[in-house]
């Protein structure tokens, strides 16, 4: 046997193994290590925009924020991809209907029937995911949970007897919700507030599509990609840790332009 050669061949092997993993390496989201947890330097790709009237909006805090009940990459991979395509799909969705380019997010997916029919299910879907999203990222903060506070504490109280039962309905709700859905609580047209759930990314606001209708104060996202990499099928692991991260003051303030009409 040839020694010199056998090590060589050896050498060889061992750098190209090296190289491939450094390789696989790179190619991850990089994070840097800060005082408690990781925290991103830089998001990863997310969809590219399309030209249009609607835009992604930044989170309000960082990817890590809302650790240990929802994780990091979740955040990133939640955010900067799926609600980006969203954005992309709806812009495109509506890139040859100019006559809608001034309405809100909102005021767009409020009554489907001012969409023509070959892209009303692309605004449908996602208008409703843009929306459903927004509201998502600013209902949640850091150290967020604990009782509600303002109007909605005693709307909760008079609705659902405290919030352990509007929790519980809430939570219910979620379970309940076959395949990809959101579970909500909305003020309904009698100024109440009520618990409901919805498939796909339909919102309480598409009047004459989602029955009953309502203003959503409050929205959890029950699709796998918003808790499956720390959650797995734990669904309801996940919705019991949500509470967690609630924003209270964010879910008063939309409780009470609710009931002004705005």
């Amino acid at each position: 046997m040839n020694l010199n050669r056998d090590l060589s061949r050896r050498n060889l092997l061992g750098g190209a193994a090296a190289f491939g993993a450094g390789a696989a390496l790179a190619s991850l989201p990089r994070l840097s290590r800060g005082a408690n947890q990781a925290t991103p330097e830089a998001s990863p790709a997310a969809s590219p925009a399309a030209t249009g009237p609607h835009t992604l909006p930044p989170l309000p805090y960082d990817y890590a924020a809302l650790e240990p009940h929802i994780d990091t990459l979740t955040m990133q991979i939640h955010h900067d991809r799926h609600h980006a395509t969203y954005v992309t799909n709806l812009n495109t969705a509506v890139s040859t209907l100019p006559d809608l380019h001034s309405l809100s997010p909102e005021d767009l997916i409020r009554d489907l029937t001012q969409v023509p029919e070959d892209q009303r299910t692309a605004v449908r879907n996602n208008g409703g995911g843009h929306v459903n999203h927004t509201m998502f990222w600013e209902i949640m903060k850091p150290g967020g949970g604990g009782p509600p506070i303002g109007a909605v504490a005693q709307a909760i109280d008079a609705a659902f007897g405290g919030l352990p039962g509007m929790q519980q309905q809430v939570n219910q709700a979620g379970l309940t919700r076959f395949g990809s859905g959101w579970t909500w609580v909305v003020v309904g047209a009698d100024g109440q507030l009520a618990v409901m759930s919805t498939p796909n990314q339909d919102t309480p606001l598409m009047a004459g599509t989602v029955e009953p209708a309502g203003t959503p104060i409050l929205g959890i996202d029950v699709w796998e990609h918003a808790y499956y990499l720390k959650y797995q099928n734990k669904r309801a692991d996940y919705l019991t840790a949500w509470w967690n991260t609630i924003n209270w003051d964010a879910v008063n303030q939309r409780y009470e332009r609710a009931r002004s009409g705005q």
